[in-house]
């Protein structure tokens, strides 16, 4: 939820397609580093392969052995081809793998960011550089906390 928009498209996404109190099936694959049970969700569709499909969530390939990995490899292929969902953005965005490791390393007590870099709108170049720099961690980019950084840049 914290990787804005994103978190959020993606979760109001899942709830227009499994509504409240429907029953789904739970089919347990594994257990994560953290004790979490790692699932696939079905319905009358397998919810985690609609979603990779439809580009609100990515396949998390360290999981993909429990279940059909080449069905969501070319979910998400074909997800990146057609630029649904996260795939409109230029490149896609930060994985939320990567998303959460750069958020643990990016408060530094001094007010600086990850590596003491900090980065002005006007010599990042890009716009979509600005908005993966800020998924990265570098919230002072989105100075009015709209969820874009450097909108100068568009």
């Amino acid at each position: 939820m914290a990787q804005s928009p994103y978190g959020q498209q993606s979760r109001s996404y899942l709830q227009s397609r499994l509504a409240k109190g429907r029953e789904v099936t739970i089919l347990p694959h594994t257990i994560d580093r953290y004790g979490r049970t790692v699932a696939e969700v079905i319905s009358d569709i397998n919810i985690n392969l609609v979603l990779v499909e439809d580009g609100q969530a990515f396949a998390y390939r360290q999981y993909l052995g429990g279940c059909g990995a080449k069905e969501y490899l070319d979910a998400e292929y074909r997800a990146s081809r057609h630029r649904y969902g996260v795939w409109q953005a230029e490149g896609g965005i930060t994985r939320p793998w990567d998303f959460r490791r750069g958020r643990r390393n990016a408060v530094i007590p001094d007010g600086t960011t990850p590596g003491g870099r900090r980065y002005r709108c006007k010599e990042i170049g890009s716009y979509a550089r600005a908005q993966e720099l800020l998924h990265q961690g570098h919230s002072y980019l989105d100075s009015n906390g709209d969820g874009e950084a450097c909108e100068s840049l568009r």
